[in-house]
């Protein structure tokens, strides 16, 4: 019994591959070209440029030398996706990890499915693709879905049914962007799992963030432990006021407060006083911390 191959394409794609505004056999006034929709034609890889909406820009070495050697051996299994710039030029819309692998391989030509797009509907295009079929962590997952709300005006209602997942799902990863840079590095390398980053998001005080970050990394805390210890944490709230906030409740302090905690990674108050004055009090939890701070400051 022969089982059917599934579709690598997701849904949201699918439909934007076969719809007729970026399909090149529904402009009538256009002139030739080397492919019509649902074809593959063999472009040279000289007149191919690469994707400037491509939300991967880290593309591991081992791996693209090992997918070049299959290449090499095997050849392309799957045809990039492309869109005509004009008279023999084409930029990439899908498949740049397959185009640069080609180009270690040596090969001069690569089939290509050949698409019209405008930049909108490219970068729509190229978003979902990547999302659907490339391993991309999760903050760049987090960037891609951000994009596609922000650039290409979809609700994250819309968003979750072009990438067939829960609107929960699609909120857990953009919600990812707020905290900080240290902790998204970590979350990016690999060193903090999503369980450990939705749990720290519950945390609304940057500086309390990164004491939490702090000690998953020195104690190797499992999700559940750190997920007891922002139950602690937000416990807390109620007596001496909520954690981190600016006075006044200003939202421009808030917000100051949070670049200052980010930066010097650790947590940040603002007292403010009459006629503008105030204080700044950053808060440090070791000897070591201290120090780390007193760089910083002197630096």
């Amino acid at each position: 019994m022969t089982i059917p191959k599934k579709s690598a394409l997701g849904k949201g794609l699918s439909a934007l591959l076969s719809n007729d505004a970026t399909d090149i056999t529904s402009k009538s006034d256009i002139a030739a070209a080397p492919a019509v929709a649902g074809s593959v034609a063999n472009i040279a890889i000289d007149k191919i440029e690469t994707n400037p909406f491509q939300p991967r820009t880290d593309f591991e070495e081992n791996a693209l030398k090992e997918l070049s050697e299959s290449i090499r051996q095997q050849g392309i299994i799957q045809p990039i996706t492309v869109r005509k710039m004009g008279y023999d030029k084409y930029q990439i819309i899908s498949g740049e990890r397959r185009f640069r692998a080609s180009k270690l391989a040596g090969l001069e030509i690569i089939p290509a499915y050949v698409r019209i797009a405008n930049d909108q509907a490219m970068l729509e295009m190229a978003l979902v693709e990547n999302i659907q079929r490339e391993n991309l962590n999760p903050i760049e997952i987090g960037i891609s879905y951000k994009r596609l709300v922000d650039e290409c005006n979809l609700s994250q209602e819309q968003l979750a049914e072009k990438v067939g997942k829960d609107r929960s799902t699609v909120t857990n990863y953009m919600r990812l962007l707020r905290l900080p840079p240290k902790i998204q590095a970590a979350i990016r390398d690999g060193q903090l799992s999503m369980g450990h980053a939705r749990a720290i998001i519950n945390v609304d005080d940057i500086g309390m963030q990164l004491k939490i970050y702090d000690d998953i990394i020195t104690n190797n805390l499992s999700v559940r432990k750190v997920e007891e210890l922002v139950r602690l944490t937000t416990g807390k709230k109620g007596k001496g006021g909520r954690p981190g906030k600016a006075a006044g409740s200003d939202f421009e302090y808030k917000n100051i407060q949070d670049r200052l905690a980010s930066f010097y990674e650790t947590k940040v108050e603002l007292k403010q006083g009459a006629k503008g004055t105030g204080k700044i009090i950053l808060s440090y939890y070791s000897t070591d911390d201290l120090n780390r701070l007193l760089d910083i400051l002197e630096g």
